[in-house]
């Protein structure tokens, strides 16, 4: 027994076993008895409290003290929510002043916190004792660890949902039949596709969800196996809602220590799209043969499924071979010279094997039986596999490539051409600009036009190089094609291009270029990937923005990089303004270095508002920086830095150490918790390892993951890597992050997006909320986006609310929440935490705007 604690016997003392039922009788426990009563109270396994309602303890064991980390003089006169956990003070206390009136006791399990910040799981039972007239004098508190009992039944409730969505929520329709082959599980998926009830399909009924024509053969082959015991795996298909869909039924049995079969387990795969695939592919198959043959090249055929190998007459040609021979790889063998055999063999060797690359490509020597003469063939081959990977063709073309590889020829191109694409190179095409400009007569115009491509990078990290040289030399044959023989064009290194076009009028150039950037757009196909072949075009022309090849390079270097911030996929004709955006630009990039070297980029918090309510339900920090002269700046003094990677991260971070101390300090002081949003820039998408980059600070700091929301905008779901993004949100949601889609309706994402991706909240661009009246179409839009929203099951924020009649609209339509300078604009930590605090309903409008 703790030391200080009242004296159990005497006048006006009640003993800690009375009850709502029993009354005071003092003097009843002697000394002895007490004492004795002391030990075993000491000794109990269960935490003990008896307080009077003025929290003097009266009696308190060690086991309580332990529970709660305090001892007995830190517990008196403290109330029980401190020592309560905050999520569950209010249950506590609502249930303490119903049982106090009616004077009756009562149970509840809750968590204790102790001054460390650690907590523990305890049922408690709280009595009151009475006096004569039956009014509570003071409670007896008995508290019970159970934290490891709760853990367990958790980690079993957990176990439960994990097996029952890892069998709702797969692609695949789980079954399992009986050692006679007799259905009986199937998952819930199976009545989704066939509309047939899974209790039906355990009494052979899933045979009449089988088209007609395949149920014969699948009956057939499920017996062999059940025959057998050996595992099936076969493909037929399902009438789904009465339209047949391919699906692919694998499964393996279950044997005793004996062999026996005790049980069948399988799945069954929508393949249907494959398949379509698949056929598709045959006919581009041939079509690619018609075409080749037109074209004049050799095709060397190989069926690996049945071996069988055909040379088209072409190649047979080609190779100074009799239109009788037979294919084989030894007389092909045979013709290539002795030095370059290692490299047929090389290839054969990987087209046979596992190599994984679907294109393959090799340049070698031959010798013409036909007339003994030595040429150069280029062989291009495509690898097509299965559905299962097993490979089933490979296709080569040969193409006579001698003249180019004749030494002078050779030479010549290599010093003035780009290697990958086959253009002029810079230097080349900056000799022929200046050749160009010094033979204009004068009164005449030219027009420089550089051209960007907007994905090469995204292609090169999501795809691989391979399909970035691939767009690369594309994308150079198709600017030849777009733009004549008339006009040069050149590589000028990386994913820059540039056209000199003559005799196109200044006025016309705009409208030139455009034509041939929707030419130049149509996407292509590479290894199963379709790919994007968008640039962005700048102009400037001569004589009127430059003279000299360097004062043309220039300002179509001015005019493109406007066109990429501002008109991505189309043509920005330079303009003197421009200049002067490059330069703002440049001197934002240089403020932003310095705010970020020397820590003046710091957060400031906006308040999201519960409609219906009125209270603060969250905030959205916003980034802000401190000059020394101007006082705190927005986010528009630097946008240029946005967009740069470096800078955008060294921000970001800054911002999320300083929003993990601001919660952690919220957290200490007792501040009323409420989810912080953080924005995440488009840049920060294409950094690896963003997911250890953001929780990081919140981990080190211990802020719960659950009390951040990140805000991506529908630009960051337009990239083109939409599996790592949607694997890379799905991360943050498994670690408890909300997930927020900002400016919804500005961008272009689609309906789709809403699918794909984790998305908790949708936010209403202020665009749309600052014109909302009941007739307008922005209403319209609005109304459509909360309708969509409560859909989907996902929370609505509007932005930009600043008057009342916008608010009661959205509060009227359905909308959940709303931030907005009617409410508080974005303010610093400290008077954000003051606004915590005090709720702040909507009517105060007590905070300053920032």
């Amino acid at each position: 027994m703790r030391a200080g604690s009242a004296p159990l016997t005497g006048p006006g003392a009640h003993p800690p076993a009375e009850t709502a039922t029993e009354s005071a009788r003092p003097g009843s426990v002697p000394g002895a008895s007490r004492a004795g009563l002391e030990i075993v109270l000491s000794r109990a396994r269960v935490g003990i409290l008896h307080r009077d309602l003025e929290r003097r303890v009266l009696l308190v064991n060690d086991a309580f003290c332990a529970i709660v980390g305090r001892s007995s003089d830190e517990l008196a006169g403290l109330p029980f929510e401190a020592f309560t956990h905050p999520d569950d003070r209010e249950r506590s206390s609502r249930l303490y002043l119903e049982q106090l009136a009616r004077a009756e006791p009562f149970e509840i399990e809750k968590r204790y916190i102790r001054p460390d910040g650690s907590a523990t799981w305890c049922a408690v039972h709280v009595s009151f004792v009475l006096d004569a007239a039956g009014r509570p004098q003071s409670t007896i508190t008995v508290a019970s660890d159970i934290g490891a009992r709760y853990e367990a039944q958790q980690g079993l409730r957990e176990s439960e949902e994990h097996y029952r969505h890892t069998v709702e929520l797969a692609p695949q329709i789980a079954w399992s039949a009986d050692a006679r082959g007799a259905v009986v599980e199937i998952s819930p998926r199976w009545s989704e596709i066939t509309g047939v009830d899974p209790y039906d399909a355990t009494r052979d009924s899933w045979l009449d969800a089988i088209h007609p024509d395949d149920v014969e053969r699948t009956q057939r082959a499920w017996r062999r196996a059940v025959d057998t015991g050996e595992p099936i795996d076969l493909t037929y298909r399902l009438l789904c809602q009465g339209s047949p869909r391919w699906f692919r039924a694998r499964a393996a049995p279950r044997t005793d220590a004996a062999g026996e079969v005790m049980r069948w387990y399988g799945t069954l795969e929508d393949i249907h799209e494959q398949r379509i695939t698949e056929q598709a592919l045959r006919d581009s198959e041939e079509r690619f043969r018609l075409a080749a043959q037109a074209a004049g090249l050799g095709i060397w055929d190989y069926d690996a499924v049945n071996q069988r190998r055909e040379w088209s007459a072409e190649f047979k040609e080609m190779l100074g071979l009799s239109p009788h021979t037979v294919p084989s790889l030894d007389t092909a063998m045979s013709v290539v010279v002795p030095e370059d055999r290692h490299l047929l063999q090389a290839l054969a060797t990987a087209a046979w094997s596992g190599d994984s690359s679907a294109q393959f490509d090799v340049t070698l020597r031959i010798r013409r039986p036909s007339d003994l003469e030595e040429r150069w063939m280029q062989t291009s081959g495509w690898r097509i596999r299965a559905s299962t990977g097993r490979l089933e063709r490979i296709l080569v073309t040969i193409r006579d490539v001698t003249e180019e590889r004749t030494a002078k020829e050779r030479i010549r191109w290599t010093a003035t051409h780009d290697a990958l694409t086959g253009i002029p190179n810079r230097s080349h095409f900056t000799g022929e600009l200046e050749a160009a400009l010094a033979g204009t007569p004068p009164g005449s115009q030219l027009a420089l036009v550089l051209l960007d491509l907007d994905h090469l990078k995204e292609m090169n990290d999501t795809i691989g190089h391979d399909a970035g040289d691939m767009l690369l030399r594309t994308f150079a044959r198709r600017l030849q094609q777009a733009f004549g023989p008339r006009a040069a064009i050149g590589r000028l290194g990386g994913d820059e291009f540039a056209v000199l076009l003559s005799g196109v009028p200044g006025e016309r150039v705009q409208a030139h270029v455009s034509r041939a950037l929707l030419r130049l757009r149509q996407p292509f196909e590479f290894d199963g990937y379709t790919c994007d072949t968008q640039a962005t075009a700048g102009a400037a022309l001569f004589p009127a923005h430059g003279t000299t090849a360097d004062e043309l390079l220039k300002a179509a270097d001015i005019a493109l990089y406007v066109g990429k911030a501002q008109r991505r996929g189309e043509i920005s004709l330079f303009e003197p303004a421009m200049r002067a955006d490059a330069q703002r630009r440049t001197s934002m990039l240089n403020v932003a270095r310095v705010a970020v070297r020397d820590a003046l980029v710091v957060p400031y918090y906006q308040p999201k508002i519960c409609l219906s309510t009125g209270r603060i339900v969250g905030l959205e920090a916003l980034l802000r920086w401190r000059d020394d002269l101007l006082g705190v700046q927005g986010p528009d003094t630097i946008a240029a830095a946005f967009e740069d990677l470096g800078l955008a991260i060294a921000m970001s971070d800054r911002m999320l150490g300083c929003i993990a101390d601001d919660m952690r300090r919220w957290i200490d002081r007792g501040v009323p918790p409420v989810p912080v949003a953080v924005n995440l820039s488009p840049a920060e998408f294409r950094h690896d390892g963003l997911v250890d980059r953001i929780t990081r600070p919140f981990r080190q700091r211990g802020v719960p993951f659950e009390r951040i929301e990140l805000e991506i905008t529908e630009t960051v779901l337009l990239g083109r890597d939409t599996d790592r993004l949607a694997a890379t949100l799905a991360t943050f949601h498994d670690h408890g992050f909300r997930i927020a889609l900002d400016d919804f309706g500005t961008g272009y994402a689609s309906l789709t997006h809403l699918k794909t991706f984790p998305v908790d909240v949708i936010k209403i661009d202020k665009t749309f909320v600052s014109n909302l009246r009941a007739e307008s179409h922005d209403a319209a839009i609005v109304d459509a986006i909360i309708t969509l929203a409560k859909r989907l099951d996902m929370a609505v924020v509007a932005e930009g609310v600043e008057q009342d009649e916008q608010a009661e609209y959205l509060a009227r339509r359905g909308c959940n929440y709303a931030q907005g300078y009617l409410y508080s604009g974005a303010v610093p930590a400290e008077a954000a935490e003051a606004l915590l605090r005090a709720g702040a309903p909507a009517g105060d409008r007590c905070a300053p705007r920032a």
